[in-house]
C-alpha cells in the first residue's frame, strides 16, 4: 500500500523528449512506498524566463505552481530536471516581499527536492545487477546551484555490477546551460567537444546525468563523434536495478 504522497513536476521538456525518465521516476517512487500525484494546474517552472531576464513572467508562473502544489497536500515536491529544481528552490527569493505569496514561496521551496536528493535518504531495498560501465556528468544546476554531488553517486554505487568511471572534470559544463546551446552556439559546441574528450577517455558505454538539457547535449555529442553508447538520467539506472532485483 502506498501510504505516503509526493507531487511531481511534469515540466516542459521531460514529458516530450524523455517520457521514459518520468516513467522511471514514478516506478522508483512507487517502489519506495510513495503515491505520486501530478497537479493538473501546474505550469512551467519559470527557469527559461529567468534565464531570459523576464522575472515578471517567472513570478506569475511561480505563483501558479505554488497554488497547484500546496493544494495537493503532499510531503514533498519531486523534480527530476535539475534546472527546474534549482529555480523552484529559489521561489522564496523570487517572491520575497510579495505579501500574498512570500511565506508560501518559502514553504514551497523547502518542500522541493531533486529526485536523487530525495531517494538517497531511503533504503533502496534489494537491487539487481546493471552490468554497465557508466560515467557521470554533474548537471551544473544540480552540483553548483543545488550543491548535490554525492546523492547520484551513492545511488549508482549501490547498484550491483555497475562500474562508475569518473571523468576528468565531471562538474564542468557540457555546454547546454539553459539557453546557451541556442544563443551561444559556438561556446556551447566548444564545451561539448571538451566534454566528449573526457567521456571518451573513460571508455564508459553509458553517460548518466540529471537534467534534460544535459541529456540532449550529450546525445548530440555521441552522434557527432559516432560513439556507440547511451545517455540516461541516474533514476533510470536505479529503475533498471529495481526491475532486475530477485523476486521473493
Amino acid at each position: 500500500a502506498l501510504t505516503r504522497s509526493v507531487a511531481m513536476l511534469t515540466g516542459c521538456v521531460m514529458p516530450h523528449l524523455y517520457p521514459r525518465t518520468h516513467e522511471a521516476t514514478i516506478r522508483v517512487l512507487n517502489r519506495l512506498g510513495y503515491r505520486v500525484v501530478m497537479p493538473e494546474a501546474q505550469t512551467c517552472c519559470g527557469a527559461l524566463s529567468m534565464h531570459g531576464g523576464d522575472r515578471r513572467f517567472a513570478r506569475d508562473l511561480a505563483r501558479r505552481n505554488i497554488d497547484a502544489f500546496l493544494a495537493a497536500n503532499v510531503e514533498a515536491i519531486i523534480v527530476n530536471s535539475a534546472g527546474c529544481g534549482s529555480t523552484m528552490k529559489e521561489y522564496g527569493e523570487l517572491l520575497a516581499g510579495d505579501t500574498d505569496y512570500g511565506a508560501k514561496a518559502e514553504r514551497f521551496a523547502s518542500m522541493t527536492k531533486d529526485v536523487l536528493e530525495f531517494i538517497a535518504g531511503h533504503d533502496l531495498g534489494a537491487l539487481g545487477p546493471v552490468a554497465e560501465t557508466v560515467t557521470y556528468q554533474d548537471s551544473c544546476h544540480l552540483v553548483h546551484a543545488q550543491k548535490i554531488a554525492q546523492a547520484p553517486r551513492e545511488i549508482m554505487r549501490a547498484i550491483p555490477s555497475l562500474e562508475l568511471r569518473e571523468m576528468a572534470a565531471p562538474d564542468r559544463c557540457c555546454g547546454s546551460a539553459g539557453l546557451y546551446s541556442l544563443v551561444q552556439r559556438e561556446m556551447s559546441s566548444r564545451l561539448l567537444e571538451r566534454k566528449m574528450d573526457d567521456v571518451r577517455v573513460t571508455g564508459a558505454s553509458t553517460i548518466a546525468t540529471a537534467n534534460p538539457g544535459c541529456m540532449m547535449q550529450l546525445e548530440t555529442g555521441l552522434q557527432q563523434r559516432h560513439i556507440r553508447g547511451r545517455v540516461v538520467h541516474v533514476v533510470e539506472l536505479l529503475d533498471e536495478a529495481m526491475a532486475a532485483a530477485p523476486r521473493d
